[in-house]
């Protein structure tokens, strides 16, 4: 039987259950301090490593496994970044050495774990990401893992909002996540975006549940479309870039017009997400926004949940080409009447659903947010001016 130090929030129930993995022997975990070190995060959450820091100390679980739970807890601990080694802990009035994972100082976070700053909704995200860390065991080494965590990390903060989000239930049957039974769940591809295949039973209309019935889902973070409108000219930004889907299904134009659109870093709201990337995007600060909708634009095929804005924006100067040169981000914002855009929606040149959606929506609205947003108020760094 080993003896593993897991520091932190690693040794929370949720952590511990989704390294241990279903059907495994139960282990029997103890609290234990680790002097000397203390424990460093990364911005998603996920990176939880010890680093040697002499009068400091880390809380966490001491846990005794062995055969295949050891060896899944060794691999989530190494894909971390963390490095095997025996270090003495404290635990019930003795000190024990032990086995504990700890990073070298140039390759661990810069932040500090606090406990005053996590939460039941980051331990959350924690065992959603730990899951789909542990669904590469014995496919991966652990040494290939670390470059693949953020988008785990992103694809964990969409499950546990899809997890903590009530959902609106009216027409529908009512129907819930308890009238779903998983058999199995496989994680075939994980990088930026990942695959997983589902064996799942569901129930049916007639109250039954259905045969063992297998499902592959593409899976992504979850993601904010904000459409700057400037009431006072009447006018909308729209984006244009390279998009490998058309490219993919041989569209002879693989360029889009679209709204501006980005993923949610780890649990930020959507509202953040939306102002962050209309800087980001399209170099502008947004006044006041207005939420359209939140939807998933292909249900049947991808996990992707959408939620959509419109922002108030002075477009006098605005366009021009943005985007981040580590992502590879070549776009071009131009600023067009609303009417031109909504011409571009009758013709097919506006030919995705998020842009549809957003346009759509303003063309029903426009005349509202024109009175509420009028020429009476102004926009500065991001925030609404009252008038005298």
């Amino acid at each position: 039987m080993t003896e593993i130090f897991l520091p932190g929030p690693l040794g929370s129930a949720g952590a511990l259950a989704a390294m241990i993995g279903a059907g495994e022997p139960q282990v029997s975990a103890v609290i234990a301090v680790l002097d000397g070190h203390r424990l460093h995060v990364d911005p998603d959450g996920l990176r939880l490593v010890p680093l040697p820091a002499p009068g400091s100390r880390i809380h966490g679980r001491l846990v005794a496994a062995e055969g295949e739970a050891a060896a899944r807890l060794r691999f989530c601990l190494s894909a971390m970044g963390g490095r095997a080694g025996e270090f003495p802990v404290r635990l019930d009035g003795e000190t024990r050495r032990v086995e504990v994972h700890v990073a070298e100082a140039a390759e661990a976070p810069e932040a500090v774990w606090s406990a005053s700053s996590w939460s039941p909704a980051l331990d959350m995200a924690l065992a959603e990401a730990l899951a789909e860390v542990l669904g590469q065991f014995g496919h991966r080494d652990a040494a290939a893992m670390p470059h693949l965590l953020p988008a785990i990390a992103m694809r964990a903060a969409a499950r546990t909002a899809g997890r903590l989000e009530p959902g609106a239930v009216a027409l529908r049957q009512g129907f819930a996540r308890g009238d779903v039974a998983q058999v199995a769940l496989r994680y075939p591809y994980a990088e930026f975006f990942g695959i997983e295949e589902h064996l799942l039973r569901h129930r049916r209309f007639d109250g039954s549940m259905s045969e063992p019935v297998g499902r592959a889902v593409f899976t992504s973070g979850d993601a904010v479309t904000v459409l700057p409108f400037d009431p006072r000219r009447n006018a909308v930004l729209l984006i244009e870039q390279f998009r490998a889907g058309p490219h993919a299904r041989r569209d002879s134009h693989p360029w889009c017009l679209e709204a501006v659109a980005g993923r949610r870093d780890g649990l930020e709201l959507p509202e953040e997400t939306a102002r962050r990337e209309a800087r980001e995007e399209a170099g502008l600060e947004l006044g006041r926004l207005e939420r359209i909708a939140a939807y998933y634009p292909a249900p049947g095929v991808a996990s992707e949940f959408i939620t959509a804005f419109v922002g108030e924006a002075d477009l006098e100067a605005a366009g021009g080409v943005h985007g981040l040169d580590e992502e590879h981000e070549d776009i071009r914002g131009f600023v067009t009447p609303l009417d031109a855009a909504l011409a571009a929606v009758a013709s097919g040149e506006a030919n995705n659903a998020p842009l549809l959606v957003s346009l759509l929506w303003l063309a029903l609205n426009r005349d509202r947010l024109a009175a509420e947003w009028g020429p009476a108020r102004g926009i500065a760094s991001g925030s609404v001016t009252p008038s005298a």
